[in-house]
């Protein structure tokens, strides 16, 4: 939770490098700029590019939002550097703070326009400034009641990892594969309470319930998690025996996942709703699938095509064949042209990767193979043959050759 003081504080305008008057276009080419270089798939084990990622995204998130951002440009107005002396008192300090006594802020924000001591008797007044950045109610009647209504409230399941490994086929086709996994799920012993069958919860008597607790420092009054029951609200004596009090344990599940056309080694893909289930009412996080694809013993992959290389012999090269050849369903008739040169490629088309609005296509290479042995009748024949070919092979190289040679 970002406390009142850090908000004032930051400036989010420097950690998006943009100034003050720019437009909603200029902010975000800024952290797509930044957001791109700094994530942490680009920045694995940097904790510095972590840290810097989410100060541009929580910049990011004030500065994109209009009404999040006229808040926080009047705030920093009011308070910002130069703004407010703390323990000033007066007119020098917050309307009706008597110099060196702490002052609630939740007390000022909280307070009606037009309200005697409210901050410049402003239209709309600052109400709802806070408890709009941190998850607060709206209204100028959400202190620090409300932010507390927030800590304890439904809390966002965590996301889960896990890997798939697929054949070639599956891959370029799609499958629908069941994957085993264990991932956090609510105890079924307590049901997700924490306190032993049979017992319950209690209200936090440190917190009464709020699930925060309030602290005066210098000029300032913070709500912070009560440290007693971690920001929940309640306390559990006897906890659960299965979950120790956690409310949730590692939990070994089976699910079916459908597996798109077309993916490849190492994608990573996300299922939403899929993860881990979320607390106190709270939505479920998401499954991430790393796809790990095995090699084909006849096909490669280029993009949306598929890759085939066949071997042909010297006679079906000069004289022309029709040849069969695999796709991933059924076979298909290539043909091949009479004088069909070592390493000519063919376009068979629709028989490749199915992509987001067509199939790609099996692209076949033939390859003239050459026998390694020849017996005497063979070895005959061939040089019986080779006085009968008319053309010159390298006649770019015979001209050279014949002109003294290359320079």
């Amino acid at each position: 939770m970002s406390s009142t003081r850090d908000f004032i504080e930051k400036d989010y305008y420097a950690a998006l490098s943009v100034a003050k008057d720019a437009d909603a276009a200029a902010i975000k080419k800024a952290y797509r700029q930044l957001a791109r270089e700094l994530h942490p798939d680009k920045n694995p084990d940097n904790a510095a590019a972590e840290t810097r990622f989410k100060e541009v995204s929580e910049a990011y998130d004030v500065l994109s939002d209009p009404k999040r951002r006229s808040e926080y440009d009047e705030a920093r107005r009011l308070f910002g550097s130069g703004g407010f002396r703390p323990g000033a008192g007066g007119a020098g300090g917050f309307p009706g703070g008597a110099a060196g006594q702490p002052f609630d802020l939740g007390d000022l924000f909280g307070q009606a326009a037009g309200s005697p001591g409210a901050a410049g008797g402003r239209a709309g007044g600052l109400g709802d400034l806070f408890g709009g950045l941190f998850g607060g109610g709206g209204g100028a009647a959400a202190g620090p009641r409300g932010r507390s209504q927030a800590a304890s409230g439904p809390a966002r399941g965590q996301d889960v990892e896990t890997e798939a490994t697929l054949s070639f086929d599956e891959a370029v086709l799609g499958v629908t594969v069941p994957l085993r996994m264990q991932s956090p799920g609510t105890c079924a012993t307590c049901h997700g309470n924490g306190a032993r069958p049979g017992t319950s919860p209690h209200t936090c008597p440190v917190c009464n319930g709020a699930g925060v607790t309030s602290r005066s420092q210098g000029a300032f009054a913070f709500s912070e998690p009560c440290r007693e029951c971690r920001g929940t609200g309640s306390v559990v004596d006897d906890p659960c025996p299965e979950c120790k009090g956690a409310g949730v344990t590692n939990q070994t599940r089976t699910i079916t996942v459908r597996i798109p056309a077309g993916v490849k080694d190492g994608q990573r893909i996300r299922l939403a709703g899929k993860g881990a289930p979320g607390r106190r009412g709270g939505p479920a996080g998401d499954l991430f699938v790393v796809v790990h694809v095995s090699v084909s013993e006849l096909f490669g992959r280029s993009g949306s095509d598929l890759t085939l290389t066949v071997p042909i012999s010297f006679a079906e090269a000069a004289l022309g064949t029709t040849l069969t050849v695999p796709t991933l369903d059924a076979p298909v008739s290539l043909k091949v042209p009479a004088g069909t040169t070592s390493g000519r490629t063919f376009r068979v088309r629709g028989r490749g990767v199915q992509g987001r609005s067509a199939h790609g296509d099996l692209l076949v290479t033939v390859e003239v193979a050459v026998p390694k042995k020849l017996t005497p009748a063979a070895r005959e024949a061939i040089e019986k043959l080779a006085t009968e070919l008319p053309d010159d092979p390298r006649p770019e190289i015979t001209a050279a050759l014949g002109a003294g040679g290359a320079r």
